[in-house]
């Protein structure tokens, strides 16, 4: 099998089985995704959705959070991992956003990246979801599913995985294959005990575990 042939098999799949995949991450604005994306490193999108209803209401814009107190918005985050520092980067984050970009979410990469919290993973996150552009972020789960797939071959950093998705997956469903791929990852192609009976993907799987 080629590395074409790969590819078109499992996108094909892929569309006849997830044809409209969404983020889990509850929003209603490119703002509060962002603060929701910040808080989910190393947490579950179950977690964070728990949190951000009342860290929405708080603070409606980046305005808002801005002028909040660190204690503040602690208190609202404090279940989620890590919460000292990812309530200082929301915090920072949010008075960036009011100082240098009008209180508005960059839609490019580079600026993105400027923003306290936000590294290439939440940038490319937020390029997919909330403008649809042509950008693939790599999680753990990307990371792993895309490996046992054979969509990438010994790739050992994040951004080598990156680079190799978006050469051989059309530019117009890398957004979409972002989601494929997590999802599949989080349900089924799990990190410990992957579900490979109920796996519609196991003719491209390389290793897959029958019982």
């Amino acid at each position: 099998m080629t590395i074409k042939e790969r590819y078109e098999g499992v996108i094909e799949w892929f569309q006849a089985n997830m044809p409209e995949p969404r983020t889990e991450l509850q929003y209603d604005t490119p703002f509060h995704l962002l603060l929701a994306v910040i808080l989910s490193a190393q947490c579950t999108d179950k977690r964070v959705n728990m949190v951000t209803p009342a860290l929405f209401e708080a603070f409606p814009d980046a305005a808002a959070l801005a002028a909040a107190s660190e204690e503040e918005v602690y208190e609202l985050i404090k279940s989620i991992s890590y919460p000292n520092n990812k309530t200082r980067h929301l915090l920072r984050a949010a008075r960036m956003l009011v100082s240098d970009f009008g209180g508005e979410v960059p839609s490019d990469i580079d600026n993105l990246m400027k923003l306290p919290g936000v590294g290439r993973k939440t940038a490319n996150v937020m390029l997919s979801v909330v403008w649809h552009k042509a950008a693939m972020a790599v999680d753990t789960h990307v990371f792993r599913v895309s490996n046992r797939l054979g969509l990438t071959k010994n790739s050992r950093t994040p951004l080598s995985t990156e680079k190799t998705l978006t050469r051989y997956i059309p530019a117009h469903l890398l957004a979409t294959a972002h989601h494929w791929l997590i999802l599949h990852g989080r349900y089924v192609c799990t990190a410990r005990r992957p579900h490979c009976d109920e796996c519609g993907l196991r003719a491209w799987c390389r290793n897959p575990i029958i019982p």
